[in-house]
C-alpha cells in the first residue's frame, strides 16, 4: 500500500447530487469521527503495511487527509463521517485508477464516478482504494484471485494462505480485517459476493441498473455492477440507500429513481414468520461442513418461522455458454470505450493496446498467468452471435430462472450456500472452487443477490446467498437482516496467521 499526498483536483460536476446539508458537528463528534479513522489507519499500517505483520495487501493507497474530512463531515448526511474504501477499478478524483494493471498506472482522470460523489455529498469519506483481481479477474482462465500488477496478491484475514476470492478481493479482506467502515465492490459474476462470503462479511449486488456504472473501468454493461461490502446488512442498506439512483450517463439506471428507497426503513423489525423461502439444495454441493452449516441456517430459518420449500434445479448449460459469448463480445467493445474516452495520456486506447502492452510486459504482468480471456475476447467481434446469446442467457438466468422458481414454488426468494470454504492461494496454478452456488442465475439476469455470513468451515468463512427478483432489492435486504438476527452460528474472528497456526 503507498501512501500519497492529495492534489486538488475538479470533480465531475454532470449527474452528481446535491450535497447533503452540512451541520456544523460538535467538538465531541469532531474527535470521535478523527479517532475512528486513525484506529483505521493503523489497522491498515500494522495489517497491510508492516513487513512483521501479515501484510494483507488489501489497501493500494489512502487519503492522508481522511481523518479531518471526517471531523468535519462528522455531522452530515446519513453517512456522517463514516468511512469507505473504493475498489481500485471506480474513478475517485484524488487518486489514480489502475483495474490493477501496470497499464493504467498513471490513469489520474481528476473525476469521481457518480457513485462516489453521491457517497461524499451524503458524509461519506474515501478512506483509499483496494487491491483487485486484475482487470475484475477477465484477463485469464487460470488466475489467482486477489492479484494485480499493481498491488499484489491479496490474502484473506481468516487464512493468509487462502484465497480472498474475487475480484472484490481488497475490499473483502479490507472490511473483514476492520480496515474501514465499508467498501465498495463491483461484480459481473461474482466478484462481490464470492469474496464477501470467503472474507466472512456481507456483500449485496443490487439489481443491475440500480446504481450507476459510469466511470467504473468494465466488463460487460449486460452484466457489470458496483455495490456495498459491509459487516452487517444494516450498513450495506445504508450505503446502498446513498448510492442508488439514477445517472443520464449510464442508461441501464433509467429507472433506479423509480425503484430506489430508503433500504433501511424496518429492517430492523423485518420478519421472516410465514416468509416462504426456496431452498436449492443441489447447489449446497457435497462438501460436509458446508452441508452442515446449510442445514444450521436453515433451521435457523425455520425457528424464526420460515417456511422452507425443497427445489430441485439443475443449471441449464447452454446459460453459461452464452454467458461466455456475452462478456468476451461486451469486454472488447466496453473496455474499448472507456480506455479511447479517458482524459490524459494513457497510451492504451483498447484491448489490443492492453494486449500489447502485457506482451511487452511479461516479466511484471504476465508471469504467474496469462491473457487468454483477452486475446478471445479480441477476436469475438460476431454481434448477431452476441445477441442472440444474451437474449438467450437472461432468458434462462431471469423468467425461465429465478421467475419461473420463485412462481413455481411460490416462494420470494431462493437461499443457497454462495461459496464453498477459500482454497489455497496457488499462483502456479490458479485458483481451485468447490462447486457451491447459485449466483450465476443473479449475475447474467442482473437480480439482487445478497450473502451474509452463516458460519465457518474449519475457521474459513461460508456466507448464505439469498437471491430475489429483479428490482427486489428491499425485500432481500429485509430478509437478510432477519436471518442475520436469527443465526445461532458463532463467528470466529480472524485470525491474520497461516491456515492451522
Amino acid at each position: 500500500m503507498r501512501l500519497v499526498t492529495l492534489a486538488i483536483l475538479p470533480a465531475v460536476l454532470l449527474a452528481q447530487p446535491a450535497l447533503a446539508k452540512q451541520a456544523k458537528p460538535s467538538a465531541e463528534q469532531q474527535a470521535a469521527a478523527a479517532a475512528a479513522v486513525a484506529a483505521q489507519l493503523g489497522v491498515i499500517q500494522r495489517l497491510d503495511d508492516d513487513p512483521t505483520g501479515p501484510l494483507l495487501n488489501a489497501v493500494i493507497v489512502v487519503s492522508p487527509q481522511a481523518a479531518a474530512d471526517a471531523a468535519k463531515l462528522a455531522d452530515t448526511g446519513r453517512l456522517k463521517g463514516r468511512t469507505v474504501l473504493i475498489k481500485d477499478n471506480i474513478e475517485t478524483r484524488e487518486f489514480a485508477t489502475t483495474a490493477g494493471s501496470l497499464a493504467l498506472k498513471d490513469n489520474r482522470t481528476g473525476r469521481d464516478a457518480p457513485l462516489v460523489a453521491r457517497l461524499r455529498g451524503d458524509g461519506g469519506v474515501i478512506l483509499g482504494k483496494t487491491n483487485l483481481s486484475e482487470w475484475a479477474n477477465i484477463r485469464s482462465s487460470a488466475s489467482s484471485s486477489g492479484w494485480s500488477g499493481v498491488g499484489g496478491q491479496t490474502k484473506n484475514p481468516y487464512a493468509t494462505d487462502r484465497s480472498p476470492c474475487g475480484s472484490s478481493s481488497g475490499s473483502g479482506a479490507a472490511i473483514a480485517a476492520g480496515m474501514a467502515w465499508a467498501a465498495i465492490g463491483t461484480e459481473t459474476d461474482g466478484s462481490i459476493t464470492c469474496p464477501a462470503s470467503m472474507n466472512g462479511i456481507v456483500g449485496f449486488k443490487p439489481t443491475v441498473g440500480l446504481v450507476s456504472r459510469t466511470f467504473v473501468v468494465p466488463i460487460s454493461h449486460s452484466q457489470d455492477t458496483p455495490g456495498p461490502m459491509t459487516t452487517s446488512v444494516a450498513d450495506a442498506a445504508l450505503l446502498l440507500t446513498v448510492i442508488a439512483g439514477s445517472d443520464p450517463m449510464d442508461s441501464a439506471t433509467a429507472e433506479a429513481d423509480m425503484h430506489k428507497q430508503d433500504y433501511t426503513l424496518g429492517l430492523g423489525t423485518s420478519s421472516l414468520k410465514g416468509v416462504r423461502i426456496g431452498v436449492m439444495r443441489k447447489q449446497a454441493g457435497r462438501h460436509p461442513g458446508v452441508n452442515r452449516l446449510f442445514d444450521q441456517a436453515q433451521a435457523d430459518l425455520t425457528a424464526a418461522g420460515a417456511i422452507l420449500v425443497p427445489i430441485d434445479y439443475d443449471f441449464p448449460d447452454a446459460m453459461g455458454d452464452d454467458e461466455s459469448t456475452v462478456l468476451y463480445f461486451e469486454l472488447r467493445e466496453d473496455m474499448g470505450k472507456y480506455l479511447s474516452a479517458l482524459p490524459g495520456t494513457i497510451p492504451s486506447k483498447s484491448l489490443a493496446d492492453v494486449i500489447a502492452f502485457n506482451q511487452a510486459n511479461a516479466a511484471t504482468e504476465l508471469r504467474w498467468f496469462g491473457q487468454d480471456s483477452f486475446e478471445r475476447a479480441e477476436k469475438n467481434t460476431d454481434r448477431t452471435a452476441h445477441d442472440k446469446a444474451r437474449a438467450n442467457s437472461f432468458k434462462l438466468a431471469g423468467p425461465e430462472g429465478i421467475d419461473a422458481l420463485l412462481a413455481k414454488h411460490n416462494v420470494v426468494v431462493l437461499i443457497a450456500p454462495t461459496e464453498g470454504p477459500a482454497g489455497m492461494i496457488d499462483l502456479v496454478t490458479g485458483d481451485h472452487f468447490l462447486s457451491v452456488g447459485a449466483g450465476s442465475l443473479a449475475a447474467v439476469a442482473g437480480y439482487p443477490h445478497l450473502t451474509v455470513p452463516m458460519g465457518q468451515v474449519e475457521g474459513m468463512p461460508v456466507g448464505l446467498s439469498f437471491i430475489g427478483p429483479q428490482w427486489g432489492d428491499k425485500g432481500v435486504l429485509d430478509l437478510g437482516a432477519a436471518y442475520e438476527r436469527a443465526r445461532t452460528a458463532v463467528l470466529e474472528k480472524p485470525k491474520f496467521k497461516r491456515w492451522g497456526e
